[in-house]
C-alpha cells in the first residue's frame, strides 16, 4: 500500500437561491487569479478537487460551451503536475434551464459530463455530482436552495435524478477514458438522540448512507429504506438503479466537527434556536460534539463504519475547521492521524484532502445571502494577495512527509477537550439510538455477544440494551455473516471468538412469503439451522426468534410453550421449521416466540404509525377480529438476554402481557396519547390487503414464567418515551440536520 496522500480542495460551490446564482470562486477572487494555482503546486499537493461547472461553462444553452477559463486552468495544473478531480455539480442544481427535480436533469448532467471528458482527455478523476444527498436536503427538503421545495417525497426525487445524474455521467465519461475514477463525496454524519427522538435518529442513520448505498445497488426490497421510498411511488426507479448500479471506485467521505448530530426530545434543556421536529413531535438538534459524553467518533469514527460498510477505497474528501489557527492545525492533524490509524487497522485509505485552501465564504447562512462571514483556508484573501498561513506549512509538512513545524498545533482540539461541552451532557453508551459500529469492543476486553441482523429493529434494539448493560457485541449484517454461507459463518465465528449469538436477522414479510416461499424457508429456517449448528460445533449457546404465527388460532386461551402447533401461512410454517431445526441441532439454543412489535426507535410499527396517523387529525383502520399480544421490543431484549444470561435453553414466550385485537391494541394506545380511541375503527383483517392467512387468535402466555411487564405499563412508558412536553402540538416543526 502505497504511502497516504494529502490532496487539496478549493471551496467552489454554484448554488442558487430563485434567481440569483452564488459562486464562492468568484466570492473569494480566485476566478480571476490562476496564480492561486502555484500556490497550491508550492504546498506539495499533486491532486486537487476543482471546479468544471456544469453552470459556469453551459449557462445558457447545451450546445454554447465556453471553455475558455477551465481550459486555462485545467492546462497549468497540467503543466504544474497536478491531477486534477473533476467535479461537475458542486452543491448546484445545474443552469438555469434545469434544476433538480427536472426529469431531464440527469440525462443534461450526462451529456455536459461527456463533452468535458472529450474536451480533458487526461481527466482521469471525476466527482459529476458532490453530496447528493446533502444537497437534496439543502434543495428540496428544507428549501434553502432552488427550487426551494420542502417535501420528503421531493427530497428523495431530486437525490434519485442526482444519482442517476453520475451514473449516466460517468458511463458517458468512460465511454472516453475507460479507467476513468468515480470518486464520490458525501457528508457523512451521525444522528444520536435521547430515547424520546431515537425514532428520527434510527431514520437519519440509515438515510446517511443512501448515495453510496444507491450507488452500490444495495436499495433492494431487503433495505431499511426501500419500503418507505415504495410507498412513495418510487420502487421502480429503485429497481432500475439496483440494476444498472455505478459503485465508487473512491469512497469520498467528507466529516466536519459538526457533522454529528444529537437529537434530545427535552426542549426545555436547550436555546429556542436549536429547536425542530419531524411534523410529529418536537426535539431540539444539537450538534453532538457539544453535549454527548463520551464524545463522537468524529472522522475516525466516519471513515472506519464507511470501511466496514463498503470495503472499498476511502479518501477524507474535505477536512476543514473553521475557527483559530491552532484548532484548524489540530484538526487537520488529527483527521491525518485518523486515517493512518484505520490503514494500520487494514483500511484503503487513499488520502486526506486539505479542503478549503483559499477559505469559504457565506456558510454561516448556508450560502443564502452574500453578506456572510469568511474563514480562512491555508491562504488569508483579506489582503490585497493571499496569504499563507500556519495552516499552509502544516499541509506542506504533510504532502513531504516532514515534522509539523508549528509548535502552536500541539495538544488535543477543543472537541477533545472539556470545554467542547456547553450543554448539559448526555451519556450516550445508555442514550445513543443506534448501536456503535461493528468492531465495538466489549467494556474490561473478554469476548463479545455476538448479533446477527444490523439492518433490522430487533437486532438494532438488541445492541442498544447491550450498550444500556455495558455487554460487549459485535453487530453484522449480510455481508459480514451471511446465513447463507457456511464457510464465511464458521470463518467469522472463528475470528469473532463471541461468547453467544444471538439470530436476529431472517425474512419479515408476511404476506410476500406466500409467493416466495423457497426463499422465506431458506432466510427463515436453513441458515438458522446452519447458524445454530455451527455455533454447537463450537459449544456456543445460540438464540433465535420465532413468532406466534406458528399456531392456527382454534384456542380459547392464550397459547402456552407445550400446546401444539399449526401454522396458517409459509411464514408461520417458515418459523416452525426453524424452531425444531434449531433446538435439535444445538442443545444450549434458546428459540424466543414474541408477536406483534411496538418500539420508540421503529418508525414504522402498527403504534408509531398510529400516533402519527391521528395527530394528522385521520383515522385508523385496524383488524378488529385478530387477536395478539403486543410486545414492547425494550422489555423484550432484556428479557432476552437475562435468560440467555442464565443459560436457559428451548422454547420461550415472551410478550407483554395480554389478549387484545389490533383494533383494542390501537385504542390503548390513542387513550395513553390523548386521542380519541373512536378513531381508531375495527373491520375484519381480510378487508385490509392482507394476502396471507391469519390465525384468529394468536395470544401468547407462558408456562415457564412470567417475565414480561403488563401491556398498560409498557403502553405507558412508549408514551413517555415518545412524548415530551408540547410535542405532539408542534406538527409544523421541520427536521432541520
Amino acid at each position: 500500500m502505497r504511502r497516504l496522500q494529502l490532496w487539496g480542495g478549493l471551496e467552489c460551490t454554484v448554488n442558487r437561491v430563485g434567481d440569483q446564482f452564488h459562486d464562492q470562486v468568484r466570492r473569494s477572487g480566485h476566478h480571476d487569479r490562476i496564480g492561486d494555482l502555484d500556490l497550491v503546486a508550492d504546498l506539495g499537493v499533486r491532486t486537487l478537487r476543482y471546479p468544471v461547472l456544469w453552470e459556469k461553462v453551459a449557462p445558457d444553452r447545451a450546445d454554447e460551451c465556453d471553455w475558455r477559463w477551465t481550459d486555462a486552468r485545467l492546462d497549468r495544473l497540467k503543466a504544474l503536475d497536478i491531477a486534477p478531480i473533476a467535479g461537475l455539480v458542486h452543491h448546484g442544481s445545474g443552469p438555469r434551464r434545469t434544476h433538480l427535480l427536472d426529469p431531464n436533469f440527469a440525462a443534461g448532467l450526462a451529456d455536459f459530463a461527456r463533452a468535458a471528458a472529450e474536451r480533458y482527455p487526461h481527466v482521469r478523476d471525476w466527482t459529476p455530482v458532490n453530496e447528493p444527498l446533502t444537497t437534496a436536503r439543502f434543495s428540496a427538503l428544507y428549501g434553502h436552495w432552488h427550487p426551494h421545495a420542502a417535501d420528503e417525497k421531493t427530497f428523495w426525487v431530486a437525490l434519485l435524478n442526482q444519482i442517476d445524474g453520475v451514473r449516466l455521467s460517468m458511463a458517458a465519461i468512460r465511454q472516453v477514458t475507460p479507467d476513468a475514477r468515480l470518486i464520490q463525496t458525501e457528508d457523512l454524519g451521525r444522528t444520536y438522540a435521547t430515547p424520546g427522538a431515537a425514532y428520527q435518529a434510527t431514520y437519519d442513520n440509515d438515510r446517511r448512507w443512501m448515495t453510496w448505498d444507491l450507488l452500490e445497488g444495495r436499495v433492494t426490497r431487503d433495505h431499511p429504506l426501500w419500503r418507505r421510498l415504495a410507498r412513495m411511488d418510487l420502487g421502480d426507479r429503485l429497481a432500475a438503479i439496483a440494476q444498472a448500479p455505478c459503485p465508487s471506485d473512491v469512497i469520498g467521505v467528507n466529516h466536519y466537527v459538526t457533522s454529528d448530530r444529537h437529537l434530545d426530545h427535552r426542549l426545555e434543556r436547550y436555546p429556542f434556536h436549536t429547536r425542530g421536529g419531524n411534523g410529529l413531535r418536537g426535539y431540539a438538534d444539537v450538534e453532538a460534539v457539544r453535549v454527548i459524553q463520551p464524545g463522537p467518533g468524529l472522522v475516525e469514527g466516519a471513515m472506519g463504519e464507511a470501511w466496514d460498510r463498503y470495503g472499498r477505497t476511502l479518501a477524507l474528501t474535505e477536512c476543514h475547521l473553521g475557527c483559530t489557527r491552532e484548532e484548524q492545525i489540530r484538526w487537520l492533524r488529527e483527521a491525518w492521524d485518523s486515517a493512518q490509524a484505520l490503514r494500520d487497522r487494514g483500511a484503503d485509505v487513499e488520502a486526506v484532502t486539505a479542503w478549503a485552501l483559499f477559505g469559504s465564504y457565506d456558510w454561516d447562512n448556508l450560502l443564502t445571502r452574500a453578506d456572510g462571514g469568511y474563514e480562512t483556508g491555508a491562504f488569508d484573501l483579506r489582503g490585497p494577495v493571499p496569504r499563507p498561513t500556519a495552516l499552509a506549512a502544516t499541509i506542506r509538512s504533510l504532502a513531504r512527509g516532514e515534522q509539523d513545524p508549528s509548535p502552536a498545533g500541539a495538544g488535543p482540539g477543543w472537541w477533545r477537550r472539556d470545554v467542547r461541552l456547553i450543554y448539559s451532557p448526555v451519556f450516550t453508551s445508555v442514550q445513543h439510538p443506534q448501536p456503535r459500529p461493528a468492531w465495538h469492543a466489549p467494556q474490561g476486553g473478554g469476548r463479545p455477544l455476538l448479533i446477527t441482523g444490523a439492518s433490522g429493529t430487533l437486532g438494532a434494539a438488541m445492541a442498544r440494551s447491550c450498550e444500556w448493560r455495558g455487554l460487549g457485541y459485535m453487530l453484522t449484517d449480510r455481508a459480514s455473516l451471511s446465513l447463507d454461507d457456511p464457510a464465511q459463518m464458521a470463518a467469522a465465528l472463528d475470528r469473532l471468538q463471541p461468547w453467544a449469538v444471538i439470530n436476529t436477522a431472517g425474512w419479515v414479510r408476511v404476506d410476500e412469503a406466500e409467493q416466495a416461499s423457497e426463499a422465506c424457508f431458506a432466510a427463515n429456517a436453513s441458515g438458522a439451522a446452519r447458524l445454530a449448528e455451527a455455533c454447537a460445533a463450537r459449544g456456543l449457546p445460540f438464540v433465535g426468534f420465532s413468532s406466534d404465527l406458528v399456531f392456527d388460532g382454534k384456542a380459547d386461551r392464550p397459547y402456552v410453550e407445550s400446546d401444539a402447533a399449526g401454522p396458517l401461512n409459509v411464514y408461520g410454517a417458515s418459523k416452525l421449521a426453524a424452531e425444531r431445526h434449531v433446538i435439535s441441532a444445538n442443545d444450549r439454543a434458546l428459540m424466543i416466540r414474541t408477536a406483534a412489535f411496538f418500539s420508540p426507535y421503529d418508525p414504522h410499527n402498527f403504534a408509531s404509525q398510529l400516533v402519527h396517523r391521528l395527530a394528522a387529525g385521520q383515522s385508523v383502520i385496524a383488524a378488529g377480529d385478530q387477536v395478539v399480544s403486543p410486545t414492547y421490543v425494550p422489555d423484550l431484549v432484556d428479557a432476552v438476554l437475562d435468560l440467555l444470561i442464565d443459560g436457559e435453553t428451548g422454547l420461550w414466550h415472551l410478550t407483554n402481557e395480554g389478549a387484545v385485537s389490533w383494533a383494542e391494541f390501537g385504542g390503548l394506545v390513542a387513550r395513553a396519547f390523548g386521542f380519541d380511541a373512536r378513531e381508531v375503527r375495527a373491520a375484519p383483517w381480510r378487508t385490509l390487503g392482507w394476502t396471507a392467512e391469519r390465525p384468529a387468535y394468536a395470544a401468547l402466555a407462558s408456562g415457564r414464567g412470567r417475565l414480561m411487564p403488563t401491556l398498560e405499563s409498557a403502553i405507558a412508558r412508549y408514551r413517555q418515551s415518545l412524548s415530551h412536553e408540547g410535542g405532539l402540538r408542534n406538527a409544523g416543526a421541520t427536521h432541520a440536520a
